[in-house]
């Protein structure tokens, strides 16, 4: 019956869960040591395993790699043929083996401690032949498998991936690994983007509209950008060229739909948005997007440290980004294209 089947597949879940509750209610200090081991190392963490172990490895070499640190993967049996060669006096040995009894890692075990900085062992225990020649012992714990036969790899290899990645993780905040370091290894994608810097997306200054704030609401409307385009938001400088205000396409619509005609020949400093929201050069994407979102704004400039603009951010320059699509928009008579909510 489909209802057993389903209950099947979520008594797996949960027996692979209740494995990680176990491990991170128990796993010891050796940890934290593997973990610190790893943030000094000054070369490659090298990784390796056979087997089941061994794609778990592959996937933790990912996660140190985007993390912080320079990381491969050696495959034991390749090891004993010529792959010792890659590792140097700075590298340091994750080596994983649920047993700790695999003979291709045993094999290779006294060379990866001879040519290392060091051997940390990622198994079940701490009394086995591979954590009897590590220099650290992370014990993992032994686990029943969420294979109803207690045969396949499940619960144990969940539970190697997670503490590897809470080695990693814990490495990367010994090293004070932040936002901007994880984006120069992800240049690409979504999220590569988000972790870039603003100023790679916004619209340079000579693509935006500029105007005193001295100005009139008509005179600044009919400003261009030095380039010749129009764009829908006019950023307005006081006397030494800072940011003093902004006035949107979305600002005009509602002057005429609410017949305030005569304030177009005003000064548009009684109209402009005065306390609008503003970002510094360099900062990441992401936070722009942030913004956008939760102030429900439509551009935002991007200024230099003393305040004067260097460009401006359009929600249709990001909306194609994953995440840029909680920022819904409406349509006001206008601003069909540009506009989101009204500026707050």
């Amino acid at each position: 019956m489909p209802i057993d089947r389903l209950r099947f597949v979520r008594q797996v879940i949960a027996d692979e869960a209740a494995a990680l509750r176990k491990v991170a209610e128990t796993l010891s200090p050796a940890a934290v040591e593997a973990a610190q081991r790893t943030a000094d190392c000054s070369g490659c963490v090298v990784v390796t395993g056979v087997g089941k172990a061994g794609l778990v490895g592959q996937k933790l070499v990912a996660t140190l790699s985007s993390t912080g640190n320079r990381a491969h993967f050696m495959h034991p049996s390749e090891a004993i043929h010529g792959d010792l060669g890659c590792l140097g006096p700075d590298d340091l040995v994750w080596a994983i083996s649920n047993s700790g009894r695999s003979d291709e890692v045993l094999r290779i075990a006294p060379h990866l401690r001879e040519y290392s900085s060091g051997l940390i062992a990622l198994t079940a225990t701490e009394d086995n032949p591979l954590a009897r020649m590590a220099d650290v012992v992370v014990a993992i714990g032994k686990h029943d498998e969420a294979d109803p036969l207690g045969l396949a790899p499940t619960t144990t290899t969940t539970v190697m991936m997670a503490v590897g990645d809470a080695i990693a993780l814990l490495a990367s905040r010994l090293n004070g690994f932040v936002a901007s370091d994880f984006a120069k290894f992800h240049p690409g994608g979504s999220l590569g983007q988000k972790l870039a810097p603003v100023d790679r997306f916004m619209r340079p200054i000579g693509a935006c509209r500029t105007a005193p704030e001295t100005g009139t609401v008509r005179e600044t409307m009919v400003t261009t950008a030095r380039d010749g385009r129009r764009t829908g938001a006019v950023m307005l400088l006081d006397v030494d060229g800072r940011l003093a205000g902004i006035f949107t396409d979305s600002d005009l619509a509602r002057l005429l739909e609410t017949r305030r005609d005569v304030m177009l020949d005003g000064p548009v400093a009684n109209v402009m948005t005065k306390s609008v929201q503003r970002i510094e050069s360099g900062t990441l994407l992401m936070k722009a997007i942030e913004i956008l979102s939760s102030r429900r704004i439509s551009e935002l400039p991007i200024v230099d440290t003393d305040g004067k603009p260097v460009g401006l951010l359009d929600i249709t320059d990001v909306i194609s980004l994953d995440g840029a699509a909680s920022i819904e928009p409406e349509s006001p008579s206008t601003r069909n294209i540009l506009g989101l909510r009204r500026r707050t």
